[in-house]
């Protein structure tokens, strides 16, 4: 079994190079996933004049890269508590927006003639329980009175019986990976300018109306900066206040008969979804579930046992090829930020999108590109990217910053029983005293120590050591860290400083 995401293991993907020198341009995008992408794609097909995007790593290997890979405006159960929080108004912006970023994909795919292997699929919310049942007739009533292509089963393509499902019909499913790649070649093809391994660093405004955006080697100067990462980096908005980070965990399996061909999700917990996996032949299915908040779970591990041993219990598994984690962000009150960031003009944020990324981060492109070209957008209301939402949101984000102000101040730590790093088993982490200090050690397996310093360089926050995924943790604001040090999930723009351990 491969420890990697399906969708980032194809070698046919487009490269590009790293900016090493100053430019100046119309629009800057910080981020090179799905919706970083299709922003500049849309706004070179607007005219907004030239584009750059600027992705730390490679393109389509973040959040986008370990996805589910459904385009869905089937969120679980999410319309009738829309409707209800802000009326129907508001709720129809969410509802449209979505189901038009479901169809923008596929007429992206068939206009660039994307070899991604898009699919129709229905997509189901289903409960096993009776008492649930009335929360699902009203999930379809909301969604039918908001247009949504939404009915209420009592089947799916499933091996067990359900009580009743929420069905959106002709919905799709697709490889990221390959979807990224194609909008990269249409985006470069247009113009643009595309740079990997380019962190921002900074994104400043100036009085002279322009926007700075500075990475290790060089400076884009923009018109208007679209930051396009899982969170804005830095401190940008102070939505690394607004938000919170979660994982889940995700497999690739191959069963020993044909898999289901719907695309489901669990109305209740914990939360199983699955769909095809084409790549894996007719047999092949994807399974994603559990979670936990960044930084907070000690046995990592056990998720993605759990999760085979449900998938195991539940089809005639053969085989399980790939396993993988993703992380994202989830607002207080469920809807993402998406448009202009607290106080400017220029710079423009789409973030907090709970897991739903490939449908709302599309439709955030549609009003992103908008908003550059001079124009508003009738679904901006609902994503107000200034909002700090009703009473209800307000209230557990003070409680979420109270959790995180006692992480700043204290943090957890485990120490291991030893006090040095030689007694590190191969493949062990955790954290060691060192002359009164704490660590960060790891022995990888070939027997190499690796130390950092256990400061989150975004705010300070102390990190905690996640043994399946051999990475270092904020609990505050999710930051991650891999055993060098160096950064594989932001807001921290700055890696962690390293360790000279004696292991004599």
């Amino acid at each position: 079994m491969r420890h990697a995401s399906v969708w980032t293991t194809a070698k046919d993907r487009p490269g590009f190079p790293g900016l090493r020198q100053d430019m100046e341009v119309d629009v800057a995008v910080v981020g090179g996933g799905l919706t970083g992408l299709t922003t500049a794609l849309l706004a070179r097909r607007t005219g907004v004049g030239t584009v750059a995007v600027l992705e730390a790593g490679r393109l389509g290997q973040g959040t986008t890269g370990h996805t589910t890979g459904k385009v869905t405006s089937q969120h679980g159960l999410v319309y009738a508590q829309l409707t209800s929080r802000y009326g129907q108004d508001q709720a129809r912006m969410y509802a449209d927006a979505n189901q038009a970023g479901v169809e923008l994909v596929a007429a992206l795919t068939g206009e660039y003639g994307i070899d991604c292997g898009l699919t129709r699929a229905p997509a189901l919310a289903y409960t096993r329980d009776p008492g649930q049942r009335r929360a699902l007739e009203e999930e379809v009533a909301a969604a039918v009175r908001l247009g949504l292509p939404a009915s209420l089963v009592e089947s799916a393509d499933l091996p067990f019986e359900i009580e009743a499902a929420v069905r959106f019909d002709d919905q799709s499913h697709f490889h990221p990976g390959r979807y990224v790649a194609g909008l990269a070649r249409a985006l470069s093809a247009s113009g643009a300018s595309v740079f990997e391994h380019t962190r921002a660093l900074e994104v400043e405004e100036h009085q002279d109306g322009t926007v700075q955006v500075r990475t290790a080697d060089a400076t884009v100067r923009a018109k208007s900066v679209v930051v396009a990462t899982l969170l804005p980096i830095g401190m940008i908005g102070g939505y690394f206040a607004r938000t919170r980070p979660s994982r889940s965990f995700g497999l690739a399996a191959r069963l020993r008969g044909p898999a289901p061909r719907e695309m489901t999700i669990s109305a209740d917990p914990p939360t199983r979804s699955t769909r095809p996996w084409p790549d894996g032949g007719p047999n092949g299915l994807i399974v994603v579930g559990g979670g936990h908040e960044t930084g907070t779970e000690r046995d990592t591990q056990a998720m993605w046992e759990d999760l085979e041993q449900w998938t195991r219990s539940t089809f005639e598994v053969d085989s399980v090829e790939y396993r993988w984690s993703g992380q994202d962000y989830t607002t207080a009150d469920q809807v993402p930020y998406i448009g202009r960031s607290p106080a400017s003009d220029r710079v423009l944020v789409a973030t907090g999108f709970g897991k739903w990324g490939l449908s709302n981060g599309t439709a955030a492109a549609v009003m992103l590109g908008d908003l550059l070209a001079g124009r508003d957008h009738p679904w901006l209301p609902v994503f107000d990217a200034t909002r700090l939402g009703d009473a209800k949101a307000v209230d557990r984000l003070v409680k979420d910053n109270l959790k995180v102000g006692a992480d700043l101040v204290g943090g957890h730590l485990d120490r291991l029983r030893s006090h040095h790093g030689r007694h590190l088993a191969r493949g062990q982490g955790g954290v060691i005293d060192v002359d009164g200090d704490s660590v960060g050690a790891y022995r990888d397996a070939e027997g190499g120590l690796h130390a950092v310093g256990l400061t989150c360089t975004h705010m300070g926050c102390r990190l905690a050591w996640n043994a399946a995924e051999t990475s270092w943790d904020c609990g505050c604001h999710g930051s991650r860290y891999d055993p060098d040090g160096n950064i594989l999930n932001g807001p921290a723009v700055r890696p962690l400083p390293t360790v000279d351990l004696d292991d004599d």
